[in-house]
């Protein structure tokens, strides 16, 4: 699927949506990424994209990344140390698992929302809204 393809298909209003809907309820960031590339691992260029979209430089080192690559049908999860430590591998393979299923029916608006849901509950549980909290990333969908 090209990526053009992809992003006529994603609810850009929604997908933002999700995403302050849940920074409303915690201090971390969540950024979604959409790639016209073909990667091989998927898993290596999102946490490239993590570092040039600046998010090792977030004040808690809490932020998430959902990076998909629709061309070659890949997506990774990445989370930084500090999210990474409370919740490990087997949370993102979890979420991982949950967004395949909404791809494989092309609802990818909802696999992508699920995610960030997902993330943000977690992120809110181990890193609750904090007074004075600001916005250090953008919430608009990313791309190359």
């Amino acid at each position: 699927m090209k990526a053009r393809e992809f992003f006529s298909k994603l609810e850009h209003d929604e997908i933002v949506g999700a995403i302050r809907e849940a920074e409303s309820k915690m201090c971390g960031e969540i950024r979604v990424f959409v790639s016209r590339k073909e990667p091989e691992d998927a898993v290596v260029t999102a946490q490239r994209r993590f570092e040039k979209l600046g998010m090792t430089k977030t004040k808690e080192r809490n932020g998430v990344l959902i990076y998909v690559a629709p061309r070659v049908r890949k997506f990774a999860i990445i989370g930084d140390v500090a999210i990474h430590q409370i919740c490990g591998d087997g949370f993102w393979k979890e979420v991982a698992h949950e967004m395949t299923s909404h791809f494989r029916v092309s609802n990818f608006t909802q696999g992508i929302i699920h995610a960030i849901r997902r993330a943000g509950a977690l992120m809110a549980e181990h890193f609750p809204h904090c007074a004075g909290d600001k916005n250090e990333l953008s919430d608009e969908i990313g791309h190359d």
